[in-house]
């Protein structure tokens, strides 16, 4: 990234003069995710600015692209390859439980996918959005521009600090650039479904899952288990013959997958309207292996168990509690009243680790104050 650029230098103004004024700034690119982690603070910082490819070679699966890129034109480049992100970042169009976003946003871009970490149905099989981040540029609460890994597969120098900035949510700084591992798209493709409660699908999917199946994706909802099978041709067709169940049709299996990545999928329409009554979304990350949690709500399972979308309205405190002893953790997703907090709260040594993070990237805290956690 040339230091000359005219969009870089007035990024590098914005934050060295909010800097020294003391003023904090909230990083925004398509504001897809706003509605994410704990609110927006702090005058708007329009990354969109900073947009473009600057390198792409298919035959080393590798893009290095700008952080306001929309996410959709990334996609459609590497589509003219046969290639694609495999983790499925999500492409939020609406805010859960408010109105939809204003007409001069154009979706999700590059720097809001990695500053949020969020990925899709595929995530148990090909890894998330830090597997496949190469390197990154970043700009500094100093105003400063400093580059981390490189644009090839194997960076083993110094500290990853790339990998940490996925799902920082901007509190260490401006991604300004990224490097992506991409993936060619599989030759094959099948979706099946079958019946079967809840307890079945997670004893089901825990026994394939230690099985070579190429199963790339699953969800259960409703008293239905829904697979994704992805590989090659002749894998896929033993597979669907193996798991059984009903073949849902290309035209009607793909609409499902891309809603269950964006949220606009039957389950999250209605969790989103009973968001708007009061009732909170959360996003529960537990072993898979872990047991049917006893909490009051509609449930969806995602990734093989270790992914629970929970629409209800138990406290907050009854919902992490049964999280925690499951093995893990929950996260206010989207509610109207996020005083519990987003996310569950950290423990002294992390929560020390995390603030010693900003204070060597962010000293003055100009970067999105507060959206990890409350004064961080």
């Amino acid at each position: 990234m040339s230091p000359n650029d005219p969009a870089l230098q007035l990024l590098i103004d914005r934050v060295q003069s909010a800097r020294a004024a003391g003023a904090q700034l909230c990083i925004r690119g398509g504001g897809t995710k706003d509605f994410y982690g704990e609110a927006p603070q702090g005058e708007a910082l329009d990354t969109r600015v900073l947009e473009g490819t600057s390198s792409y070679e298919p035959t080393e699966l590798v893009v290095t692209t700008r952080c306001g890129t929309a996410l959709a034109e990334l996609e459609a480049l590497l589509a003219t390859q046969g290639q694609c992100l495999p983790f499925e970042p999500p492409h939020f169009a609406y805010a859960p439980g408010a109105a939809a976003l204003s007409a001069r946003h154009r979706g999700a871009t590059v720097g809001g996918m990695v500053a949020a970490g969020l990925s899709g149905p595929s995530r148990p099989a090909v890894g998330s959005v830090r597997d496949h981040l190469l390197g990154a540029t970043m700009l500094n609460g100093k105003g400063e521009v400093l580059t981390f890994g490189g644009q090839v597969m194997k960076n083993v120098a110094g500290y990853d600090v790339s990998r940490l900035l996925s799902g920082s949510l901007g509190t260490l700084g401006v991604i300004l650039e990224v490097s992506l591992k991409v993936m060619p798209v599989a030759p094959a493709t099948v979706t099946l479904r079958l019946e079967m409660d809840q307890a079945g699908a997670l004893a089901q999917l825990n026994d394939w899952g230690g099985q070579p199946v190429p199963l790339n994706a699953s969800a259960w909802w409703d008293g239905n288990l829904i697979l994704r099978l992805r590989g090659a041709l002749a894998a896929v067709q033993a597979a669907r013959v193996r798991l059984g169940g009903d073949v849902v049709e290309p035209e009607h299996a793909a609409p499902f997958w891309e809603g269950l990545r964006d949220h606009t999928d039957e389950f999250f329409v209605a969790a989103r309207a009973a968001v708007a009554t009061g009732a909170s979304l959360w996003r529960l990350s537990v072993p898979q292996t872990a047991p049917v949690l006893a909490l009051p709500g509609e449930l969806m399972i995602e990734w093989g168990g270790a992914l629970r979308w929970l629409c209800s309205a138990a406290p907050a405190a009854v919902v992490r509690d049964a999280t925690a002893r499951a093995g893990g953790h929950a996260t206010l997703f989207a509610a109207r009243d996020k005083a519990p907090g987003a996310f569950a709260p950290l423990r002294s040594p992390l929560d020390r680790i995390h603030r010693e993070l900003k204070k060597s990237f962010d000293p003055a805290g100009v970067f999105n104050p507060g959206r990890l956690y409350p004064g961080l």
